[in-house]
């Protein structure tokens, strides 16, 4: 494939492909998140309710960032690369919040010791979004 620097990947190429894989990944962890949290919600709120609130916006946060990388169009692009980077900063800064005060997390969340839980993916996952987001970038 050429250098991406000088020639970008056409718009479908962020929905084919890779990106289908990384579409596919983010749905994952939408719908894993999304299930974790309600029982978390549900079940338990009382024992740890900034860790399940934190993991319900993470569900929130792979929600969006599925349905911003399957939607065509620039809008969509910019929506994509905002959630990415929010949950970028959200397995960072709970990651490190969950190991400074593990009395908020008595319970795992998906972003707690930046993904542990989950093999560190929840770490990996938005570089590797924000990676193939620039390769995609539309045309300026």
């Amino acid at each position: 494939m050429a250098d991406v620097d000088r020639e970008r990947l056409p718009a479908q190429a962020r929905r084919s492909g890779f990106g289908r894989v990384l579409i596919a990944a983010y749905a994952v962890f939408a719908l894993s998140a999304s299930a974790r949290a309600g029982v978390q919600l549900a079940s338990e709120f009382d024992k740890a309710p900034l860790a399940y609130l934190l993991s319900a916006f993470a569900a929130v946060v792979y929600i969006v960032a599925t349905v911003a990388l399957a939607t065509a169009g620039t809008r969509a692009w910019r929506v994509a690369v905002t959630a990415v980077l929010v949950e970028l900063v959200g397995v960072i800064a709970v990651g490190t919040l969950s190991l400074v005060d593990r009395a908020a997390f008595p319970d795992a969340t998906v972003w707690s010791v930046y993904g542990r839980g989950y093999g560190f993916v929840p770490l990996v996952l938005p570089m590797i979004g924000l990676w193939w987001l620039h390769r995609t970038r539309p045309a300026a």
